[in-house]
Protein backbone atom coordinates (compact mmCIF):
# COMPACT_ATOMS: atom_id res chain seq x y z
CA UNK A 1 0.00 0.00 0.00
CA UNK A 2 1.08 3.67 -0.80
CA UNK A 3 1.93 5.92 2.51
CA UNK A 4 1.10 9.06 1.59
CA UNK A 5 2.00 12.18 3.50
CA UNK A 6 -0.63 14.81 4.18
CA UNK A 7 -0.48 18.23 4.06
CA UNK A 8 -2.03 19.31 7.45
CA UNK A 9 -0.82 23.14 8.58
CA UNK A 10 -1.25 23.66 12.14
CA UNK A 11 -2.42 19.79 12.82
CA UNK A 12 -1.89 20.89 16.53
CA UNK A 13 -3.80 23.83 16.80
CA UNK A 14 -7.77 25.30 16.19
CA UNK A 15 -8.18 28.18 13.75
CA UNK A 16 -10.63 30.95 15.79
CA UNK A 17 -10.65 34.68 15.60
CA UNK A 18 -8.21 35.10 12.83
CA UNK A 19 -5.31 33.44 14.73
CA UNK A 20 -3.79 29.27 15.19
CA UNK A 21 -4.86 28.76 19.18
CA UNK A 22 -3.77 26.12 21.42
CA UNK A 23 -6.65 23.60 22.38
CA UNK A 24 -7.85 23.90 26.04
CA UNK A 25 -7.15 20.25 26.93
CA UNK A 26 -4.41 17.57 25.96
CA UNK A 27 -7.04 15.42 24.33
CA UNK A 28 -6.61 14.11 20.84
CA UNK A 29 -8.36 12.29 17.57
CA UNK A 30 -6.21 9.36 15.94
CA UNK A 31 -6.24 9.82 12.18
CA UNK A 32 -5.49 6.57 10.48
CA UNK A 33 -4.49 5.71 6.63
CA UNK A 34 -8.38 3.85 5.98
CA UNK A 35 -5.92 1.78 3.50
CA UNK A 36 -3.34 0.66 5.65
CA UNK A 37 -4.45 1.92 9.55
CA UNK A 38 -0.96 3.49 9.50
CA UNK A 39 -1.62 6.87 12.18
CA UNK A 40 -1.22 10.12 9.63
CA UNK A 41 -2.21 12.48 12.03
CA UNK A 42 -3.45 13.60 15.63
CA UNK A 43 -5.43 16.42 16.14
CA UNK A 44 -6.56 17.96 18.93
CA UNK A 45 -10.47 17.10 20.75
CA UNK A 46 -11.91 20.67 21.17
CA UNK A 47 -13.88 20.69 24.29
CA UNK A 48 -16.92 23.10 25.10
CA UNK A 49 -14.74 25.70 26.04
CA UNK A 50 -13.11 25.29 22.45
CA UNK A 51 -16.45 25.80 20.76
CA UNK A 52 -17.22 28.76 23.15
CA UNK A 53 -14.15 30.67 21.69
CA UNK A 54 -14.99 29.77 18.63
CA UNK A 55 -18.28 31.00 18.43
CA UNK A 56 -17.35 34.20 20.30
CA UNK A 57 -15.17 35.12 17.87
CA UNK A 58 -17.94 34.24 14.58
CA UNK A 59 -20.15 36.30 17.40
CA UNK A 60 -17.92 39.46 17.16
CA UNK A 61 -17.04 39.02 13.84
CA UNK A 62 -20.58 39.28 12.75
CA UNK A 63 -21.62 41.90 14.76
CA UNK A 64 -19.13 44.20 14.97
CA UNK A 65 -16.86 43.42 12.42
CA UNK A 66 -16.56 44.37 8.88
CA UNK A 67 -17.65 41.25 6.78
CA UNK A 68 -21.68 41.61 6.89
CA UNK A 69 -21.59 45.03 6.23
CA UNK A 70 -19.94 44.40 2.96
CA UNK A 71 -21.37 44.71 -0.14
CA UNK A 72 -21.81 41.04 -2.11
CA UNK A 73 -19.34 42.25 -4.69
CA UNK A 74 -16.48 43.33 -2.12
CA UNK A 75 -17.02 39.47 -0.29
CA UNK A 76 -17.07 38.13 -3.59
CA UNK A 77 -13.16 39.33 -4.29
CA UNK A 78 -12.73 37.60 -1.52
CA UNK A 79 -14.28 34.24 -2.20
CA UNK A 80 -12.00 34.37 -6.04
CA UNK A 81 -8.84 34.55 -4.01
CA UNK A 82 -10.25 31.24 -2.20
CA UNK A 83 -11.06 29.84 -4.99
CA UNK A 84 -7.22 30.29 -6.87
CA UNK A 85 -6.17 29.01 -3.61
CA UNK A 86 -8.49 25.72 -3.73
CA UNK A 87 -7.15 25.08 -6.80
CA UNK A 88 -3.43 25.40 -6.28
CA UNK A 89 -4.15 22.97 -3.58
CA UNK A 90 -6.41 20.68 -5.64
CA UNK A 91 -3.90 17.88 -5.06
CA UNK A 92 -3.49 18.47 -1.41
CA UNK A 93 -6.96 18.01 -0.78
CA UNK A 94 -7.79 14.68 -3.20
CA UNK A 95 -4.57 12.84 -1.17
CA UNK A 96 -6.32 14.22 2.41
CA UNK A 97 -9.39 12.75 0.81
CA UNK A 98 -8.26 9.50 -0.38
CA UNK A 99 -6.64 8.91 2.66
CA UNK A 100 -9.19 9.77 5.07
CA UNK A 101 -12.29 8.53 3.81
CA UNK A 102 -10.37 5.75 1.11
CA UNK A 103 -12.48 7.45 -1.99
CA UNK A 104 -10.13 6.16 -5.35
CA UNK A 105 -7.42 8.98 -6.02
CA UNK A 106 -7.94 9.17 -9.52
CA UNK A 107 -11.75 10.34 -8.38
CA UNK A 108 -11.03 12.58 -5.96
CA UNK A 109 -8.56 14.78 -8.22
CA UNK A 110 -11.16 15.81 -10.95
CA UNK A 111 -13.83 15.84 -8.07
CA UNK A 112 -12.21 18.31 -5.43
CA UNK A 113 -11.33 20.79 -8.15
CA UNK A 114 -15.55 20.36 -9.63
CA UNK A 115 -16.53 21.03 -5.76
CA UNK A 116 -13.84 22.90 -3.82
CA UNK A 117 -13.59 25.93 -6.30
CA UNK A 118 -16.47 25.33 -8.24
CA UNK A 119 -18.53 26.17 -5.28
CA UNK A 120 -16.88 29.78 -4.49
CA UNK A 121 -16.80 30.32 -8.37
CA UNK A 122 -20.47 29.75 -8.62
CA UNK A 123 -21.24 31.99 -5.41
CA UNK A 124 -19.13 34.39 -6.22
CA UNK A 125 -20.83 35.22 -9.46
CA UNK A 126 -24.16 35.31 -7.95
CA UNK A 127 -23.29 38.17 -6.02
CA UNK A 128 -23.70 40.14 -9.58
CA UNK A 129 -26.50 38.56 -10.58
CA UNK A 130 -29.11 37.69 -7.14
CA UNK A 131 -31.28 40.23 -6.31
CA UNK A 132 -30.54 40.85 -2.44
CA UNK A 133 -32.10 44.00 -2.76
CA UNK A 134 -35.53 44.20 -4.56
CA UNK A 135 -38.28 47.34 -4.50
CA UNK A 136 -41.27 46.43 -4.41
CA UNK A 137 -44.55 49.30 -4.96
CA UNK A 138 -46.39 47.78 -1.38
CA UNK A 139 -50.39 47.60 -1.21
CA UNK A 140 -50.74 51.36 -0.06
CA UNK A 141 -48.67 52.60 -2.70
CA UNK A 142 -45.30 53.48 -0.98
CA UNK A 143 -41.86 52.69 -2.16
CA UNK A 144 -40.91 48.96 -0.58
CA UNK A 145 -37.93 47.02 -0.45
CA UNK A 146 -37.65 43.37 -0.28
CA UNK A 147 -34.02 42.85 1.56
CA UNK A 148 -31.75 39.43 2.00
CA UNK A 149 -29.88 39.94 4.64
CA UNK A 150 -27.23 37.24 6.23
CA UNK A 151 -28.86 35.48 8.72
CA UNK A 152 -25.89 35.48 11.57
CA UNK A 153 -23.62 33.02 13.44
CA UNK A 154 -23.41 29.22 10.96
CA UNK A 155 -22.06 26.22 12.04
CA UNK A 156 -21.36 23.79 9.42
CA UNK A 157 -21.35 20.55 10.53
CA UNK A 158 -19.37 18.25 8.51
CA UNK A 159 -19.06 14.19 7.60
CA UNK A 160 -16.11 12.26 7.21
CA UNK A 161 -17.31 10.86 3.81
CA UNK A 162 -16.47 13.93 1.45
CA UNK A 163 -15.23 16.77 3.88
CA UNK A 164 -13.93 19.12 1.49
CA UNK A 165 -16.60 19.20 -0.83
CA UNK A 166 -18.87 19.89 1.83
CA UNK A 167 -17.17 22.69 3.34
CA UNK A 168 -17.35 24.41 0.24
CA UNK A 169 -20.67 24.01 -0.47
CA UNK A 170 -21.76 25.05 3.37
CA UNK A 171 -19.16 27.91 3.55
CA UNK A 172 -18.97 29.36 0.48
CA UNK A 173 -22.67 30.67 -0.01
CA UNK A 174 -22.61 31.79 3.71
CA UNK A 175 -19.59 33.72 2.84
CA UNK A 176 -21.51 35.43 0.15
CA UNK A 177 -25.03 35.97 2.25
CA UNK A 178 -22.13 37.99 5.09
CA UNK A 179 -22.66 35.08 7.76
CA UNK A 180 -20.02 34.06 9.72
CA UNK A 181 -18.61 30.63 10.14
CA UNK A 182 -17.40 27.53 12.28
CA UNK A 183 -16.44 24.52 11.01
CA UNK A 184 -17.02 21.46 12.90
CA UNK A 185 -14.85 18.62 11.08
CA UNK A 186 -15.54 14.70 11.92
CA UNK A 187 -12.79 13.16 14.35
CA UNK A 188 -12.58 10.43 11.56
CA UNK A 189 -11.45 13.12 8.61
CA UNK A 190 -10.38 16.61 10.01
CA UNK A 191 -7.53 17.50 7.86
CA UNK A 192 -9.12 19.18 4.95
CA UNK A 193 -10.71 21.54 7.94
CA UNK A 194 -7.51 22.55 9.06
CA UNK A 195 -6.22 22.48 5.16
CA UNK A 196 -8.87 25.16 4.31
CA UNK A 197 -8.74 27.82 7.38
CA UNK A 198 -5.38 28.17 6.24
CA UNK A 199 -6.46 29.11 2.82
CA UNK A 200 -9.23 31.46 5.02
CA UNK A 201 -6.13 32.74 6.64
CA UNK A 202 -3.86 33.46 3.72
CA UNK A 203 -6.28 35.19 2.03
CA UNK A 204 -7.20 37.45 4.72
CA UNK A 205 -10.46 37.28 5.55
CA UNK A 206 -11.12 39.35 8.49
CA UNK A 207 -10.99 37.56 11.95
CA UNK A 208 -13.72 35.62 13.16
CA UNK A 209 -15.61 34.73 9.54
CA UNK A 210 -13.88 31.49 9.24
CA UNK A 211 -13.35 29.29 12.48
CA UNK A 212 -12.17 25.51 12.45
CA UNK A 213 -12.20 23.50 14.85
CA UNK A 214 -12.47 19.76 15.51
CA UNK A 215 -15.17 17.53 17.87
CA UNK A 216 -17.36 15.03 18.66
CA UNK A 217 -20.80 14.40 18.88
CA UNK A 218 -21.10 15.67 22.21
CA UNK A 219 -19.32 18.76 22.23
CA UNK A 220 -21.08 19.36 18.28
CA UNK A 221 -23.88 19.25 20.22
CA UNK A 222 -23.35 21.87 22.64
CA UNK A 223 -22.35 24.09 19.35
CA UNK A 224 -26.16 23.44 18.55
CA UNK A 225 -27.71 24.22 21.73
CA UNK A 226 -25.27 27.52 22.28
CA UNK A 227 -27.77 30.63 21.90
CA UNK A 228 -24.81 32.68 19.59
CA UNK A 229 -25.34 30.59 16.41
CA UNK A 230 -28.55 31.40 14.82
CA UNK A 231 -27.85 28.80 11.90
CA UNK A 232 -26.78 24.81 12.17
CA UNK A 233 -25.94 23.36 8.62
CA UNK A 234 -25.29 19.65 8.69
CA UNK A 235 -24.48 16.96 6.83
CA UNK A 236 -25.16 13.08 8.13
CA UNK A 237 -27.09 9.87 9.07
CA UNK A 238 -31.03 10.56 9.96
CA UNK A 239 -30.58 9.77 13.59
CA UNK A 240 -27.91 12.48 14.05
CA UNK A 241 -30.27 14.86 12.10
CA UNK A 242 -33.29 13.93 14.29
CA UNK A 243 -31.41 14.98 17.20
CA UNK A 244 -29.67 18.32 15.63
CA UNK A 245 -33.36 19.38 14.68
CA UNK A 246 -34.86 18.91 18.22
CA UNK A 247 -32.16 20.88 19.60
CA UNK A 248 -32.40 23.58 17.14
CA UNK A 249 -36.27 23.79 17.53
CA UNK A 250 -35.46 24.10 21.16
CA UNK A 251 -34.86 27.94 20.33
CA UNK A 252 -36.20 28.14 16.71
CA UNK A 253 -32.61 28.19 15.34
CA UNK A 254 -32.32 27.64 11.60
CA UNK A 255 -31.35 24.45 10.13
CA UNK A 256 -30.09 23.00 6.89
CA UNK A 257 -30.54 19.12 7.57
CA UNK A 258 -28.91 16.94 4.57
CA UNK A 259 -29.26 13.34 5.91
CA UNK A 260 -29.96 9.36 5.04
CA UNK A 261 -31.17 7.76 1.79
CA UNK A 262 -31.60 4.62 0.59
CA UNK A 263 -32.36 5.73 -3.12
CA UNK A 264 -33.55 3.83 -5.71
CA UNK A 265 -33.06 3.07 -9.24
CA UNK A 266 -36.18 2.17 -11.86
CA UNK A 267 -34.49 -0.24 -14.54
CA UNK A 268 -38.18 -0.13 -16.74
CA UNK A 269 -39.07 -2.48 -19.11
CA UNK A 270 -36.91 -1.42 -22.21
CA UNK A 271 -33.68 -1.16 -20.75
CA UNK A 272 -30.97 -3.53 -20.89
CA UNK A 273 -30.08 -4.95 -17.59
CA UNK A 274 -26.59 -5.39 -18.64
CA UNK A 275 -26.17 -1.57 -19.61
CA UNK A 276 -27.73 -0.71 -16.16
CA UNK A 277 -25.28 -2.61 -14.37
CA UNK A 278 -22.61 -1.42 -15.43
CA UNK A 279 -23.75 2.04 -14.20
CA UNK A 280 -25.90 0.68 -11.25
CA UNK A 281 -22.54 -1.90 -10.03
CA UNK A 282 -19.32 -0.77 -11.35
CA UNK A 283 -19.88 3.05 -10.98
CA UNK A 284 -21.30 2.72 -7.43
CA UNK A 285 -18.41 0.58 -5.86
CA UNK A 286 -15.79 2.77 -7.34
CA UNK A 287 -17.06 5.78 -5.86
CA UNK A 288 -16.49 6.14 -2.14
CA UNK A 289 -17.25 2.45 -1.69
CA UNK A 290 -20.68 3.03 -1.75
CA UNK A 291 -20.09 5.59 1.57
CA UNK A 292 -22.52 8.48 -0.39
CA UNK A 293 -26.04 9.17 1.06
CA UNK A 294 -27.64 9.21 -2.61
CA UNK A 295 -26.48 5.98 -3.76
CA UNK A 296 -28.54 4.02 -5.95
CA UNK A 297 -28.66 0.69 -3.40
CA UNK A 298 -32.40 0.00 -4.19
CA UNK A 299 -32.00 -1.74 -7.72
CA UNK A 300 -36.20 -2.23 -8.67
CA UNK A 301 -36.58 -4.38 -12.09
CA UNK A 302 -39.48 -6.26 -13.69
CA UNK A 303 -40.10 -9.61 -11.78
CA UNK A 304 -38.98 -11.23 -15.18
CA UNK A 305 -35.41 -9.62 -15.51
CA UNK A 306 -34.80 -9.82 -11.54
CA UNK A 307 -32.28 -13.08 -11.98
CA UNK A 308 -30.19 -11.13 -15.74
CA UNK A 309 -30.13 -7.98 -13.59
CA UNK A 310 -28.45 -10.31 -10.15
CA UNK A 311 -26.32 -12.13 -12.25
CA UNK A 312 -24.87 -9.08 -14.76
CA UNK A 313 -24.29 -6.63 -10.80
CA UNK A 314 -22.62 -10.04 -9.44
CA UNK A 315 -20.35 -9.82 -13.00
CA UNK A 316 -19.83 -6.19 -12.21
CA UNK A 317 -18.56 -6.93 -8.78
CA UNK A 318 -16.01 -9.64 -9.30
CA UNK A 319 -14.46 -7.37 -11.47
CA UNK A 320 -13.75 -4.39 -9.17
CA UNK A 321 -10.07 -4.62 -8.39
CA UNK A 322 -9.73 -4.00 -4.51
CA UNK A 323 -6.76 -2.57 -2.68
CA UNK A 324 -4.81 0.59 -2.69
CA UNK A 325 -6.55 3.44 -3.42
CA UNK A 326 -3.84 5.68 -4.70
CA UNK A 327 -3.04 2.71 -7.55
CA UNK A 328 -4.34 3.73 -10.59
CA UNK A 329 -5.54 0.23 -11.12
CA UNK A 330 -7.27 -0.46 -8.65
CA UNK A 331 -11.10 0.04 -8.96
CA UNK A 332 -12.92 0.37 -5.28
CA UNK A 333 -11.00 0.82 -2.43
CA UNK A 334 -11.24 0.54 1.06
CA UNK A 335 -14.24 1.94 3.73
CA UNK A 336 -13.43 4.72 6.21
CA UNK A 337 -13.08 3.04 9.40
CA UNK A 338 -13.13 0.07 11.16
CA UNK A 339 -16.15 1.15 12.86
CA UNK A 340 -18.14 1.98 9.65
CA UNK A 341 -17.02 -1.96 8.21
CA UNK A 342 -18.25 -2.89 11.25
CA UNK A 343 -21.69 -1.57 10.60
CA UNK A 344 -21.86 -3.31 6.99
CA UNK A 345 -21.02 -6.60 8.46
CA UNK A 346 -23.77 -6.45 11.13
CA UNK A 347 -26.60 -5.31 8.42
CA UNK A 348 -24.91 -8.34 6.10
CA UNK A 349 -25.36 -10.75 8.70
CA UNK A 350 -28.86 -8.84 9.61
CA UNK A 351 -29.84 -8.91 5.59
CA UNK A 352 -28.74 -13.15 5.65
CA UNK A 353 -30.42 -13.67 8.75
CA UNK A 354 -33.86 -12.41 7.20
CA UNK A 355 -33.68 -14.67 4.16
CA UNK A 356 -32.15 -12.12 1.39
CA UNK A 357 -29.84 -14.27 -0.93
CA UNK A 358 -26.61 -13.51 -0.71
CA UNK A 359 -25.44 -13.49 -4.53
CA UNK A 360 -21.95 -12.04 -3.85
CA UNK A 361 -19.62 -10.64 -1.31
CA UNK A 362 -20.49 -10.23 2.36
CA UNK A 363 -17.14 -10.48 3.92
CA UNK A 364 -13.61 -8.74 3.38
CA UNK A 365 -11.01 -9.45 0.94
CA UNK A 366 -9.11 -12.45 1.77
CA UNK A 367 -5.90 -10.88 -0.35
CA UNK A 368 -5.65 -8.01 1.91
CA UNK A 369 -4.71 -8.17 5.48
CA UNK A 370 -4.69 -4.24 6.19
CA UNK A 371 -6.72 -1.63 5.94
CA UNK A 372 -11.11 -1.45 6.48
CA UNK A 373 -11.78 -3.14 3.15
CA UNK A 374 -14.68 -4.84 2.16
CA UNK A 375 -16.02 -6.77 -0.58
CA UNK A 376 -18.41 -5.39 -3.55
CA UNK A 377 -22.00 -7.37 -2.21
CA UNK A 378 -25.04 -7.92 -3.82
CA UNK A 379 -28.36 -9.50 -2.33
CA UNK A 380 -31.27 -11.01 -4.58
CA UNK A 381 -34.74 -11.62 -3.71
CA UNK A 382 -34.90 -8.97 -1.53
CA UNK A 383 -38.01 -7.80 0.28
CA UNK A 384 -38.76 -3.60 0.30
CA UNK A 385 -39.78 -4.05 3.37
CA UNK A 386 -37.09 -6.18 4.67
CA UNK A 387 -34.08 -4.72 7.38
CA UNK A 388 -32.14 -3.96 4.54
CA UNK A 389 -34.22 -2.36 2.04
CA UNK A 390 -34.92 -0.14 4.71
CA UNK A 391 -31.68 0.90 5.99
CA UNK A 392 -28.50 3.00 5.08
CA UNK A 393 -25.77 0.89 4.93
CA UNK A 394 -23.32 3.33 3.74
CA UNK A 395 -20.97 0.73 2.31
CA UNK A 396 -20.75 -1.00 -1.26
CA UNK A 397 -23.90 -3.10 -0.75
CA UNK A 398 -26.53 -3.62 -3.12
CA UNK A 399 -30.15 -4.87 -2.84
CA UNK A 400 -31.80 -6.24 -6.43
CA UNK A 401 -36.04 -5.69 -5.67
CA UNK A 402 -38.49 -7.34 -7.74
CA UNK A 403 -41.52 -5.69 -8.89
CA UNK A 404 -44.66 -6.60 -10.67
CA UNK A 405 -45.30 -3.63 -12.65
CA UNK A 406 -44.42 0.12 -12.98
CA UNK A 407 -46.55 1.07 -10.92
CA UNK A 408 -45.63 -1.21 -8.28
CA UNK A 409 -42.27 -0.30 -9.03
CA UNK A 410 -43.49 3.37 -8.36
CA UNK A 411 -45.11 2.61 -5.16
CA UNK A 412 -42.18 0.56 -4.02
CA UNK A 413 -39.85 3.37 -4.42
CA UNK A 414 -41.83 5.63 -2.26
CA UNK A 415 -42.24 3.53 0.51
CA UNK A 416 -39.50 4.43 2.52
CA UNK A 417 -38.92 7.15 5.06
CA UNK A 418 -36.10 8.36 2.57
CA UNK A 419 -36.31 10.57 -0.42
CA UNK A 420 -32.85 12.04 -0.87
CA UNK A 421 -32.08 10.57 -4.55
CA UNK A 422 -33.58 8.13 -7.19
CA UNK A 423 -33.07 6.95 -11.14
CA UNK A 424 -35.32 6.17 -13.83
CA UNK A 425 -33.86 3.98 -16.52
CA UNK A 426 -35.31 4.43 -19.65
CA UNK A 427 -34.60 4.92 -23.44
CA UNK A 428 -37.80 7.33 -23.59
CA UNK A 429 -36.66 10.44 -21.86
CA UNK A 430 -40.71 11.56 -21.48
CA UNK A 431 -41.22 8.29 -20.04
CA UNK A 432 -38.80 8.95 -17.97
CA UNK A 433 -39.98 12.75 -16.79
CA UNK A 434 -43.52 10.90 -16.31
CA UNK A 435 -41.53 8.49 -13.81
CA UNK A 436 -39.49 10.97 -11.87
CA UNK A 437 -42.49 13.40 -11.57
CA UNK A 438 -44.09 10.56 -9.18
CA UNK A 439 -40.77 9.84 -7.44
CA UNK A 440 -40.99 11.57 -4.30
CA UNK A 441 -37.20 12.55 -4.12
CA UNK A 442 -34.98 15.42 -3.51
CA UNK A 443 -33.16 14.62 -7.28
CA UNK A 444 -34.12 11.95 -9.74
CA UNK A 445 -31.71 11.13 -12.37
CA UNK A 446 -32.44 9.41 -16.17
CA UNK A 447 -30.24 6.43 -16.72
CA UNK A 448 -27.53 7.29 -14.47
CA UNK A 449 -27.29 8.98 -10.88
CA UNK A 450 -27.31 12.49 -12.06
CA UNK A 451 -27.81 14.92 -8.65
CA UNK A 452 -26.08 18.19 -8.92
CA UNK A 453 -25.52 20.35 -6.09
CA UNK A 454 -24.78 23.29 -8.27
CA UNK A 455 -28.36 23.21 -9.24
CA UNK A 456 -29.47 22.42 -5.83
CA UNK A 457 -29.30 18.95 -3.52
CA UNK A 458 -31.44 18.14 -0.96
CA UNK A 459 -34.40 15.58 0.09
CA UNK A 460 -37.92 15.12 0.81
CA UNK A 461 -39.05 13.46 4.13
CA UNK A 462 -36.66 12.56 6.39
CA UNK A 463 -33.89 12.58 4.10
CA UNK A 464 -33.53 16.24 5.06
CA UNK A 465 -34.97 19.97 5.34
CA UNK A 466 -33.46 22.46 2.55
CA UNK A 467 -30.93 22.39 -0.13
CA UNK A 468 -27.73 22.90 -0.47
CA UNK A 469 -26.08 24.41 -3.88
CA UNK A 470 -27.62 26.67 -6.12
CA UNK A 471 -29.87 29.49 -5.39
CA UNK A 472 -31.84 27.56 -3.10
CA UNK A 473 -28.55 27.14 -0.86
CA UNK A 474 -27.78 30.74 -0.67
CA UNK A 475 -31.23 31.74 0.97
CA UNK A 476 -30.61 29.14 3.49
CA UNK A 477 -28.35 31.46 4.68
CA UNK A 478 -30.85 34.35 3.99
CA UNK A 479 -33.37 36.35 6.40
CA UNK A 480 -36.00 38.26 4.04
CA UNK A 481 -36.43 41.70 5.25
CA UNK A 482 -39.75 44.18 4.26
CA UNK A 483 -39.00 47.98 3.94
CA UNK A 484 -41.94 50.44 3.52
CA UNK A 485 -40.40 54.08 3.21
CA UNK A 486 -42.90 57.42 3.79
CA UNK A 487 -43.15 57.98 0.54
CA UNK A 488 -44.64 57.29 -2.70
CA UNK A 489 -43.40 54.27 -5.24
CA UNK A 490 -42.65 55.68 -8.73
Amino acid sequence: MTSQALNVPHADRFYIGGQWVEPSSDATFTVLNSATEEIVARVPQATEADADAAVQAARQAFDHGPWPRMTPAERAVYMDRIAERLEALNDDFARIWTTESGVLYKIAQPRVGQYLSGAFRQYSAMAHTYPFIKPVKSTSGHQGYQIQEPVGVSVAIVPWNGPAGLIAYKVAPALLAGCTVIIKSSPEAPCSGNLFAQICDEVGLPPGVVNAITADREVSESLVRNPGVDKITFTGSTAAGRRIGAVASERVARCTLELGGKSPALVLDDYDVEAAAKLLGTAYFSYLTGQVCASLTRIIVPRAKHDAMVDALVDAARGMVIGDPFDPATTMGPLASERQRGTVERMVAQGVAEGARLAVGGGRPKHLERGFFFEPTVFANVDNSSFIARNEFFGPVLSVIAADSEQHAIDMANDSIYGLNAAVFTHDAEHAMRVARQLRSGSVGHNASRYDFAIGFGGFKQSGIGREGGEGGLEAFLESKTVVLDQMAP
